[in-house]
């Protein structure tokens, strides 16, 4: 019996181990494509999709970094709108690994404060969660909103 839990709790820290290692991947790629993304870095979240009042059929999609614009293809702009909300649902999974690692030692310690310590991680657990799955579905409605709803604008930049 003993053996079963000592591999159980192996293995849940190894899954542990590994959401922590591919979350934080995720967050460097994303730092890296921030960077390097279109010719001055940014963001789609930051931008906007823009169709050219004088020609409806152009659409433009900008990035935005620092309070400007920069704009970007069509490709750019889709990958970097889903690498942004992939950040949220990602860190997320980094946080609640974290806690699921310290669940231990956080319970041991909270047995004479007002609040449990089962309590607390429940509380945690759930407003990483929630706020989570609230900026995940916040940003794809965004990204959808950019995409189906662009703004008509007459258009004084050009592609280079």
């Amino acid at each position: 019996m003993r053996d079963g839990i000592r591999k159980d709790m192996d293995r849940r820290t190894r899954i542990c181990l590994w959401v922590i290692l591919l979350g934080l991947a995720n967050f460097v790629a994303y730092v890296i494509g921030y960077a390097f993304i279109g010719e001055n870095g940014g963001d789609a979240m930051n931008g906007k999709v823009v169709r050219d009042a004088a020609n409806p059929g152009l659409w433009h999609y900008t990035i935005g970094r620092d309070g400007n614009l920069y704009e970007v293809g069509r490709v750019e702009w889709i990958y970097s709108a889903v690498h942004s909300i992939s950040i949220w649902p990602t860190m997320g999974a980094v946080l609640l690994a974290m806690l699921t690692l310290a669940k231990d030692r956080i319970v041991s310690s909270m047995h004479s404060t007002l609040v449990r310590g089962r309590t607390f991680m429940t509380i945690i657990a759930t407003l990483i969660g929630f706020i989570a799955v609230v900026m995940t579905v916040w940003f794809v409605l965004h990204m959808v909103k950019c995409l189906t709803n662009p703004a008509v604008e007459q258009v004084v930049w050009g592609r280079r």
